[in-house]
């Protein structure tokens, strides 16, 4: 039970649309594995081609040694969960876990015995005698996910699983599925375009657009150290700052259009560009509200603010005419007024620097299993 999956030059085409160019990538026997990006992206349809339910144009797809691509879907052993669950409306709760191990011949008395296994597991077993329309979106989503695993599938594909759920559910049911895939080992493909959903769930994350990998890593690493623009602005929020970069005295200074200069001390030693974006996140603005003229920084108008409990949300124009958001905990005597001037610094530690004509990180500490063509994402700032 369970494999690793090798993706060597995925070609997939709809007659002459190119969807997915030229992808390659690994998933780890037994991880979790996300497939991350925006409509359209391509990461369904990568996860229908895993599942047979797509045709492979080119390149080779692999459970282990096995080379699937002309493998028919109901012999790659893949439990599937669909956004919509799929759970058959006619049948209860336990005949609906139960019903791939029957069409699988298995004899009665197993088939109660990892039913019951199942429903336990995943906290439905008291509503096992119930119909799918007296239970929730919840539990009708955990009644999918216990009958894709009792049959002890290879692998376990979930697409876009948690969109139909409100807010709420979505948290509880993301830590289910997430201790569920942990419990039982099983490799897993989960497609989502919900950012924190992906950071929540998974061991590594694959952040796509246009079919191709922009950054593969784990969530972390994504998110405090993107390969390129797209990475950095689709995984959280990002304030991205026009600047330029220059060597002094073995030193990579960044100076903003104010004349602000900050020192990098985690740029790359090759770098060779002067037009650079910063990308900045919320909370890596430092706000100054008594700064004296003297400091140095990069003075803005504040022009609202959302007040969200531990943090506030400041939104503010810089005197560059640059637009930010800035996050800081929520003062306990007041909060900043529309209107206010305030001195930024920046947490020099933490931003990024990209080339400007090819968006590429130029920071030490990328860690990427994926290199791509990254010509394919430009971004004028």
């Amino acid at each position: 039970m369970s494999v690793g999956i090798n993706i060597s030059h995925a070609l997939k085409k709809y007659g002459n649309t190119t969807v997915i160019p030229d992808l390659s990538l690994k998933i780890n026997n037994g991880e979790f594995f996300t497939l991350l990006g925006p409509s359209g992206c391509g990461k369904t349809t990568l996860l229908r081609m895993i599942a047979g339910f797509n045709s492979i144009e080119g390149g080779d797809f692999m459970f282990n040694e096995t080379r699937i691509n002309d493998m028919d879907p109901g012999k790659r052993n893949i439990g599937m969960v669909f956004q919509n669950y799929a759970i058959f409306p006619n049948m209860t709760v336990r005949k609906n876990v139960a019903f791939g191990l029957k069409n699988r011949g298995i004899n009665k008395e197993k088939i109660k015995e990892e039913t019951d296994k199942f429903l336990k597991i995943v906290h439905v077993d008291q509503y096992a005698d119930r119909m799918p329309e007296r239970l929730s979106g919840g539990q009708q989503q955990r009644v999918a996910l216990a009958r894709a695993l009792v049959i002890k599938p290879d692998v376990l594909l979930m697409d876009e699983p948690l969109s139909n759920l409100d807010a709420k559910l979505r948290i509880e049911m993301r830590t289910v599925i997430k201790n569920i895939q942990r419990d039982v080992g099983i490799t897993t493909v989960y497609v989502t375009h919900d950012q924190e959903e992906a950071m929540a769930v998974s061991d590594r994350v694959a952040v796509m657009k246009d079919g191709v990998i922009h950054h593969c890593g784990k969530p972390k690493n994504i998110y405090q150290r993107p390969a390129d623009l797209f990475v950095a602005t689709f995984i959280g929020k990002s304030n991205l700052l026009s600047a330029k970069l220059a060597s002094k005295n073995g030193k990579n200074i960044v100076t903003f259009k104010n004349g602000y200069s900050v020192e990098f001390p985690n740029i790359k030693e090759d770098a060779d560009t002067e037009d650079v974006v910063v990308s900045a996140r919320p909370e890596e603005l430092i706000i100054h509200k008594s700064a004296g003229e003297e400091k140095e920084g990069i003075w803005a108008t504040v022009t609202d603010s959302v007040f969200l409990g531990l943090n506030t949300h400041y939104f503010a124009r810089l005197e560059t005419g640059e637009e930010v958001e800035i996050v800081q905990e929520s003062d306990v005597d007041e909060i900043i007024s529309r209107g206010s001037r305030i001195l930024l610094t920046l947490n020099e530690k933490k931003a990024n620097v990209f080339e400007k004509k090819g968006s590429v990180s130029i920071m030490q500490g990328v860690q990427s299993d994926v290199i791509p063509p990254m010509e394919t994402f430009t971004e004028e700032v």
